[in-house]
């Protein structure tokens, strides 16, 4: 008799903040943050907040699209194009 265990879908998801991998999300408020509060730069708010709705976006496509973006962009080029 085999034994069965539970796996929960909390260990096995990435981990988001708001939609968007909490990297992402953190990096994005302290950009939009740090423009709109120490800049006053009231215009940039829209913009923070449609990049925050296109990551998600992303997201729900993939889960995994920011990591494999930021693996790819650190991988060496052996190509001299």
């Amino acid at each position: 008799m085999q034994k069965q265990v539970k796996i929960f879908q909390a260990l096995t998801s990435p981990l988001l903040l708001a939609g968007v991998p909490r990297t992402f999300a953190i990096l994005n408020g302290t950009i939009c943050a740090a423009f709109v509060l120490a800049l006053q730069s009231f215009y940039v708010l829209p913009i923070c907040i449609l990049v925050h709705a296109c990551a998600v976006f992303l997201t729900k496509k993939d889960p995994y699209f920011f990591s494999v973006i930021s693996r790819q962009l650190k991988q060496k080029s052996y190509y001299d194009v």
